[in-house]
């Protein structure tokens, strides 16, 4: 069963840390210098747990952006990634946010697009790798 914890970077920093030099690091080999930034210590994150194992990360920004979301390789297509970008729409809206957006590796537009998201503006690269910035109105 997935248990999803949201908190702060100061709470779930360690976990989530570990996780993204797994997934970005590590499997899509994005520099470390790109991963780490002054966002984490403002932004509310979330953890997934499966048993004791923390298996996937996110966070949300103040404003409203998604990223840094990453699964564990081997605990993909479980419904983690849609249990996470739920908290954190929840939290999204519990913040009164009118939107959110997020920066979507094209190669995950569909699994965005599947959660109410569209595409907005033009393709663009980030750290070598192809996104599309994506928008989900909060408001209806």
């Amino acid at each position: 069963m997935i248990r999803i914890d949201c908190s702060s970077w100061l709470i779930n920093g360690e976990w989530a840390s570990s996780i993204r030099r797994s997934v970005f690091v590590q499997e899509q080999g994005i520099d470390e210098s790109e991963e780490w930034d002054e966002h984490d210590s403002v932004s509310t994150h979330v953890l997934a747990w499966l048993g004791d194992k923390p298996v996937g990360t996110a966070r949300l920004l103040p404003e409203g952006k998604i990223g840094r979301m990453a699964v564990l390789p081997e605990f993909r297509s479980q419904g983690i990634g849609s249990a996470m970008l739920l908290a954190l729409l929840a939290v999204a809206k519990e913040k009164n946010l009118p939107q959110v957006r997020l920066s979507a590796q094209q190669q995950a537009m569909e699994f965005y697009s599947r959660h109410g998201f569209a595409p907005c503006g033009d393709s663009h690269m980030e750290v070598g790798i192809p996104h599309q910035w994506m928008v989900r109105d909060l408001t209806t």
